[in-house]
């Protein structure tokens, strides 16, 4: 099963290809909204749509604004200055001097954190940011596999609209066959004009092929942030998984569920992401307890009293008398039950991607294996002799016909397994936690 993972993981990890986003993403920036290239591989697409999805570009400023405010709460209370001046007769006909005639107080404040507050809060601030952290890679791993399920379906669609035509393409040449035959006599009317009227199934296969082919390429370029969704894109990997792939979808199924699920438990970013938040409510709420104890304000200054020098000292004490910060501990502890209750049912959808990816991933194999076995050449073949008994005159036209529509379902069921197949290994790196894997 490792060797499985180590060939599933192939591409670089997540540091590089965040490199690769941000790389992509900063020569963006630097020329404007750049088009997307007219050549696409898989990875390039993935890499793409990570540096310019907006919901990808909103979770990294998500993961900014949380290194600001982990900033911030490291932050020592700023000290207070204050000055006073009292006592000076200023309604006085007779007034004094103006520094010998007043008391005049400068005085400095410095409030202290008692209790590690400063330490808490830190803490709580640096577990909000590996929290946005792992929510932001958590988006990156759902957006890598909703680009490959939108570049394969592309692949699909232009795999059925090929079939459609050389199906099309077919029906044409027996019908210019027919009409030779129909010249001399060989055959009557009706079956040319039959075989026309049937001709309108295929062209209608074809028209519908070359819609799927722009609303899924649209699709694709949507979640690229393309600023044109009609652009034309040459798709560079096909519906068949690589030599890689194909080894690691060998050494994939249900046997192996355990060390796939003991990696996802290591590797998903929304599992981590809700331990991370389970930490920071557990740290809030040793935060919110610390609150009850009140903070010193220990101050001291210069004070001169009608022309007498002195020093001022002084401290500030709170009196909790009335407020203990019930409230902010009960809340806190409330979050913290909940953010344990996220943990567990985070754990359960994990283990239920992993088992579901898993089975499909053996059923898709299983499924592909048979259709090549029992059915893509006897389908062929089958279309050929019957093709060649027509022409010789020995099929009828609904044999043929039949014939051809088998061997085209026969093609499309194949391409959606191979589909199917594919995007089974996706959902199994996805349920693994590893978005950067192109299997």
């Amino acid at each position: 099963m490792w060797r499985y993972l180590s060939v599933l993981h192939r591409p670089p990890g997540r540091l590089a290809a965040w490199a690769v986003a941000w790389s992509v993403m900063g020569t963006a920036a630097a020329s404007g909204q750049t088009p997307i290239p007219s050549r696409l591989s898989l990875t390039e697409a993935v890499a793409l749509a990570q540096a310019r999805n907006p919901q990808i570009v909103a979770a990294r400023a998500g993961v900014d604004a949380a290194e600001a405010d982990r900033v911030a709460a490291s932050k020592r209370p700023n000290p207070a200055l204050s000055i006073d001046s009292a006592g000076y007769p200023a309604f006085e006909t007779a007034k004094p001097g103006y520094w010998g005639g007043q008391e005049f107080t400068v005085r400095i404040d410095q409030e202290l954190e008692l209790a590690g507050r400063r330490r808490l809060r830190t803490a709580v601030a640096d577990a909000a940011r590996q929290a946005a952290v792992l929510t932001a890679d958590d988006q990156a791993r759902q957006l890598a596999l909703e680009v490959k399920r939108a570049y394969l379906a592309v692949v699909l669609a232009q795999a059925d609209r090929t079939v459609a035509q050389a199906s099309l393409d077919e029906i044409n040449r027996v019908i210019g066959l027919n009409q030779a035959r129909f010249a001399q006599g060989e055959i009557s009317g009706a079956e040319v004009r039959r075989l026309q009227v049937e001709r309108l199934r295929f062209v209608e296969d074809v028209f519908a092929a070359d819609l799927a082919v722009r609303n899924t390429r649209s699709a694709l370029l949507a979640l690229l942030n393309a600023p044109q969704l009609d652009q034309p894109v040459e798709l560079t990997d096909g519906l068949k998984p690589s030599v890689s792939s194909a080894e690691a979808l060998q050494a994939a199924g249900p046997s192996q569920a355990q060390d796939v699920l003991t990696q996802a438990m290591a590797q998903r970013p929304d599992l981590q992401g809700a331990k991370a938040t389970h930490s920071q409510s557990e740290t809030t709420t040793r935060l919110q307890r610390a609150l009850r104890t009140p903070n010193l304000t220990l101050g001291g200054g210069y004070q001169n009293n009608f022309g007498s020098d002195g020093v001022v000292v002084g401290v500030t004490v709170p009196l909790p008398f009335f407020n203990r910060n019930e409230g902010g501990i009960a809340r806190a502890d409330a979050e913290r039950r909940a953010a344990e209750a996220r943990v567990a049912s985070t754990t359960l959808a994990v283990r239920l991607d992993v088992q579901r990816a898993l089975n499909a991933v053996d059923t898709n194999r299983a499924r592909v294996e048979y259709i090549e076995r029992e059915y893509l050449t006897n389908a062929q073949e089958s279309r050929d002799i019957v093709l060649a008994s027509y022409r010789l005159g020995v099929a009828n036209l609904i044999d043929f016909l039949d014939a051809q529509r088998a061997f085209r379902d026969t093609q499309r069921i194949y391409n959606r397994a191979l589909f199917d197949q594919r995007v089974s290994l996706f959902e199994l790196a996805a349920a693994v936690g590893r978005p950067e894997v192109q299997p």
